[in-house]
């Protein structure tokens, strides 16, 4: 049986030009956005990070669901033992742990340009890790069992508007993903129906933060869009 429906909310009465323009400056602000691996331990408001979590909830996801869980890590003791664990899945898939890496040579001749290697301070400098979980089970009661549908999907547009909401903040960010991450579950807590996604990694940039040419280079509009 359908439950009771409500009204589609107010949006603002824009003029075209205003529509325009606000559009424009989203672009303006989210063209700033670029991944950071250099932090300061400068602390940031928790309230930073509630509202931003708050805003990720709001993302679209199928049947309402809401198949996400964000653990926030502060502790130094937590973020340290989280790098070790990711440093040592890093060792191995770039090789540095004196075997042969996990990854192709074509996907470490990919990170090049961008000079990743196994080593990742940043895990326990910045004041924040954001580990982002998708739940393949549980509903909305999350009870554990009920099914969820379009979990990635669902899962990936609210990293991204967490992603957004940080940095309209004044925050950076980076997406850090080592790959297995079942100890991230582990370190955190979260029950067997629940699958690592991502760390988000929120603070404020390092004075010798820097941004590699290759990651200013931005496919065009005409590239990335078509009109039929």
């Amino acid at each position: 049986m359908s439950e009771a429906h409500h009204p589609f909310p107010d949006l603002p009465a824009y003029s075209d030009q205003e529509r325009v323009a606000r559009a424009r400056a989203a672009y303006d602000l989210l063209k700033t956005r670029h991944s950071c691996r250099a932090f300061t331990d400068t602390a940031v408001p928790r309230e930073v990070i509630e509202n931003a979590i708050r805003a990720a909830g709001t993302a679209p996801n199928g049947a309402n669901h809401q198949p996400w869980h964000f653990t926030v890590i502060a502790s130094p003791e937590k973020k340290r033992a989280i790098r070790e664990a990711a440093e040592a899945e890093e060792r191995r898939f770039y090789g540095a742990d004196g075997n042969d890496p996990k990854a192709s040579e074509e996907w470490l001749d990919a990170l090049a340009p961008i000079g990743t290697d196994a080593s990742k301070p940043f895990l326990e400098t910045a004041p924040y890790l954001i580990a982002c979980f998708a739940q393949r089970t549980g509903g909305i009661a999350e009870d554990g069992e009920t099914k969820n549908y379009y979990v990635n999907e669902s899962v990936g547009i609210a990293c991204g508007m967490l992603i957004s909401t940080l940095h309209a903040a004044g925050l950076a960010t980076l997406t850090h993903t080592p790959s297995p991450m079942g100890f991230l579950r582990d370190l955190c807590g979260r029950p067997s129906n629940e699958k690592p996604l991502m760390i988000v990694v929120a603070g404020l940039p390092a004075a010798t933060a820097t941004v590699p040419e290759h990651a200013i280079r931005k496919k065009p509009l005409e590239q990335i869009s078509s009109w039929i």
